[in-house]
């Protein structure tokens, strides 16, 4: 059975009056399995599903990135449909936005490094964008995947700070078989591209095995990693860091779990990924 589709904000609160064991995906569309994962997960977990799919504007840099950004409503329907969604709420950006919005949520610290440094107001577009789902939709549980690790820990204090009767479930990174983070991002690579693009896990990965293996020093687990993404000429770093799970701050000395978190371009398209690596007990 095809979810039930909700356009307007009082079609979506009336919709959902009194339901109970609620649980929300947030989505930009684009479904791909690291989303279906997410799905799966509040299917398990959730009396009814609701999945939103929205194209958030405030939350990009460039308009040009907004308007490139992939959208297939029908096929993302069908892809809920797949996955026994009971709903799906897809409003328009003037449903979201009718004025430019005067009043927005902003997560200090967290959302100040990484790719906060890098794009300056996403934060600010996100926080602001999931609080007036959680809002509308009123769920008991959101679902958030640790691809996205420092939205995934601002969302988490957002959540706390303002009191929001709503759990943030973490849901593990999907990968393919490369080691590649699934992303919707990964369709704009070319074929030499996507074949460079598993490197940046290889990196990761290596500076999970350095800290296992007791290195302490932040900087020389970085050189790891940054020497295996320097073998290839066709990725440009923006950043890695070693940083604390929580306040995604990066750490002068390795003294317990932390995400080794970086950023990179391939040609005309940015990539993160994330791995938490946890030094020997």
């Amino acid at each position: 059975m095809k979810p039930r589709v909700l356009k307007g904000i009082v079609e979506t609160r009336t919709a959902l009056a009194g339901a109970a064991g609620l649980g929300l995906v947030p989505t930009m569309g684009a479904l791909h399995d690291g989303h279906g994962r997410l799905i799966e997960a509040a299917r398990r977990e959730s009396a009814v599903v609701v999945t939103s799919i929205f194209v958030n504007p405030t939350q990009f840099n460039q308009a040009s990135d907004y308007e490139q950004y992939p959208r297939d409503l029908a096929a993302d329907v069908e892809f809920c449909a797949a996955r026994g969604v009971d709903f799906v709420f897809a409003p328009e950006a003037a449903e979201m936005y009718p004025d430019p919005p005067l009043t927005t949520v902003e997560v200090a610290q967290i959302g100040d490094g990484l790719c906060g440094r890098y794009r300056p107001g996403h934060f600010r577009g996100v926080a602001t964008v999931v609080a007036k789902l959680f809002h509308i939709i009123q769920p008991e549980r959101a679902y958030f995947g640790e691809k996205d690790a420092q939205q995934l820990a601002l969302i988490r204090r957002m959540t706390a700070d303002l009191n929001m009767p709503v759990e943030i479930v973490p849901v593990p990174t999907v990968r393919d078989a490369s080691g590649l983070a699934i992303s919707s991002r990964n369709r704009r690579l070319n074929p030499r591209e996507r074949a460079a693009a598993p490197v940046l896990y290889q990196a990761l990965s290596a500076a999970a095995a350095r800290v296992a293996a007791g290195e302490t020093d932040p900087d020389k687990v970085k050189a790891v990693a940054l020497e295996i993404l320097g073998c290839e000429p066709l990725i440009r770093v923006e950043y890695l860091e070693l940083v604390d799970p929580e306040r995604m701050q990066a750490v002068e000395r390795i003294s317990g779990p932390v995400r080794a978190a970086a950023a990179m371009w391939l040609g005309e398209t940015r990539l993160i990924d994330n791995v938490l690596c946890s030094p020997p007990k």
